[in-house]
């Protein structure tokens, strides 16, 4: 059920300093949408249905992974105990992101659904364009993302700018490939959740050669229409309805919510 809702899988440990020439050649990208202590908190469900809760969270200090300081981003996803018996779910999901770049150098994921188990890990060599995960080393183009990392890349582009159409582009890799992954903004919407209602920009994050998801579904997300550019709302669309989450509260953020209308 809440797989679908972010097709994670990547990066994670192995630290060794790659030197000052290598430091040259890994790119900058300016970011003042988000920083470090920032809590983002949501409902899962479908239809009318809650299902579980789900959280963003940035650690409060930085973590240095090849002597570079690193976001240090966690996604939970937790069924409510109440359905339990129904379908358990306790995912976790660590992410450390370069600071500079906004790129991934390391991703842990621990997936606990019903009776379904899976641990994985990887490490993203950005110098050398190489994954080296659980499953295998594989190559990789320069500033490969997962997921999650391509998400918080997408905060820091001001997309505002963008016309419909336009989009963001990305390389991804997962299941032991890399794709070319394109974020395309679609327009604007309000949108009307429990921690109040915003002005959003509706993204569509699109793997060139098919859906996100192998089950052919859609993912669609709102982004608050500021500086910020949080996820307001993230929309599964499967063949049978839509998983939804919705923001329900946040702190910690890097400055005002200017989208916010009430």
């Amino acid at each position: 059920m809440i797989r679908p809702l972010l097709a994670i899988a990547y990066i994670v440990f192995g630290s060794s300093d790659i030197g000052a020439d290598n430091q040259a050649i890994l790119r900058y990208t300016p970011n003042d949408a988000f920083g470090m202590g920032e809590k983002l908190e949501y409902s899962v469900g479908y239809k009318f249905i809650k299902a579980g809760k789900a959280t963003f969270y940035i650690g409060k200090d930085p973590v240095l992974v090849n002597g570079r300081p690193c976001f240090d981003i966690r996604f939970d996803v937790v069924s409510l105990s109440s359905l339990d018996f129904l379908y358990r779910v306790r995912d976790r999901y660590r992410t450390l992101v370069d600071i500079d770049g906004i790129f991934p150098w390391k991703f842990e994921q621990t997936i606990r659904e019903g009776g379904y188990k899976k641990d994985y890990k990887a490490t993203f060599d950005q110098v050398g364009h190489k994954a080296y995960t659980t499953e295998g080393a594989f190559d990789v183009p320069p500033f490969t993302h997962d997921i999650v990392s391509a998400l918080y890349l997408v905060r820091a582009v001001d997309i505002r700018t963008f016309k419909n159409g336009e989009v963001v582009n990305l390389k991804n890799f997962f299941d032991r490939e890399s794709h070319d992954l394109v974020v395309r903004v679609l327009g604007r919407q309000q949108v009307e959740v429990d921690a109040g209602t915003f002005h959003c920009i509706v993204v569509e994050p699109v793997i060139k050669s098919g859906s996100l998801f192998t089950f052919e579904g859609r993912l669609l997300l709102w982004l608050s229409d500021d500086d910020r550019r949080i996820p307001v709302k993230v929309s599964t669309k499967i063949p049978i309805g839509n998983i939804d989450a919705e923001l329900t509260a946040y702190q910690g953020l890097r400055g005002p919510l200017t989208s916010k209308i009430k």
